[in-house]
């Protein structure tokens, strides 16, 4: 679903920008209260699975492809803050290095693809887990259904900037029915990478995954034949597990994701695709602004083998998305301590 420039006039586009800058500075604050010293590295992981995982566009219906957006995961695996600016790096490093999302539309994308879907999924996640028994399988359950329901409401808001914005005159019901139709199917993609990634992190380290955090329900007592809460027994103090190996596995998993697997992805259009060519809503498109990038579409320039080329090329997305995000996180991560510290 990233828009490329030309989609969108330059109005809409730039109070897109603005909002998208308005949520990136908000989830900068927020993340400082998501992120410690465990969860920060991990925040950067995120950003460059959720990058590994987007190569891989999988088939749905008649000739259309589908991929990881990937708002659902980030926010529940390192928290809704968090999750937004995981979606803006991978964005920001797709649109500028990869020629994939228009540099004028990366306010679009990031409001669509990282705003609008983390905040659907976060907020239909913590409304099932709290109504759900309060067991892992209720976290696994409740993010199927919140990165299910997050694609097509994503479908919903690009359709309504359309309508505000759109370049081209195609008739709005024809656009949503298509958009939202075709994002339903993706979205059962969505939601089965997202509860498998999210169920095999909690399998091995359930503490760092931010939605699963308060799962143990209090003890309780029957006191004169009524069930009360026990007080809390006192925990001895328990050395903090380092997140290395979680870190070096996800690391490993991410490159042989994009760098190998990505080669028998789908090469069918992606739903926006599918239906801009399908509806007209591409006769305006504009060349992007980096299509002589030596990455651009995903591919090494020069490099005629094209398995070495696309496998190279995601090597090197998800290495500076790691670099990137990871960077990024620990500087908020270091001046909320800083900030702490003055106070």
């Amino acid at each position: 679903m990233h828009v490329p420039d030309g989609f969108i006039n330059a109005p809409v586009s730039a109070a897109a920008g603005v909002v998208a800058a308005g949520a990136v500075a908000v989830s900068l604050r927020g993340a400082r209260k998501e992120l410690d010293e465990r969860t920060a590295p991990l925040a950067g992981l995120v950003a460059a699975f959720v990058f590994a995982v987007q190569m891989l566009n999988f088939p749905v219906a008649a000739g259309t492809s589908g991929h990881l957006l990937g708002g659902a995961l980030a926010a529940i695996l390192v928290g809704p803050y968090t999750g937004v600016l995981c979606i803006a790096v991978v964005l920001l490093m797709q649109g500028v290095l990869f020629a994939d999302g228009g540099l004028t539309a990366l306010g679009v994308n990031i409001t669509v693809m990282g705003g609008v879907t983390v905040l659907v999924a976060y907020a239909l996640f913590r409304g099932l887990v709290l109504l759900l028994p309060r067991t892992r399988r209720s976290v696994t359950v409740a993010s199927f259904v919140a990165a299910l329901v997050s694609v097509p409401a994503a479908a919903a808001a690009f359709t309504l900037i359309y309508a505000i914005g759109g370049t081209t005159d195609v008739p709005l019901p024809k656009v949503l029915t298509a958009m939202v139709g075709v994002h339903v199917l993706i979205g059962i993609g969505e939601a089965v990478i997202t509860m498998l990634t999210v169920g095999a992190v909690i399998a091995v380290r359930p503490d760092l995954v931010y939605g699963a955090r308060g799962l143990s329900a209090p003890l309780k007592l029957r006191v004169d034949g009524e069930l009360v809460d026990a007080a809390p027994a006192v925990p001895e103090p328990v050395p903090a597990r380092s997140p290395k190996k979680l870190w070096i596995g996800g690391v490993v998993t991410a490159l042989v994701l994009a760098g190998f697997v990505s080669f028998y992805a789908s090469a069918n259009p992606d739903g926006l695709e599918k239906v801009a060519a399908d509806k007209g809503i591409d006769a305006k498109v504009r060349p992007h602004a980096a299509a002589e990038s030596p990455l651009a579409d995903y591919g090494v320039k020069d490099v005629d083998n094209a398995r070495l080329s696309g496998g190279l090329a995601g090597v090197i997305g998800v290495g500076a998305t790691l670099a990137v995000g990871s960077g990024a996180f620990w500087a908020v991560r270091r001046r909320d301590q800083r900030t702490g510290a003055q106070l």
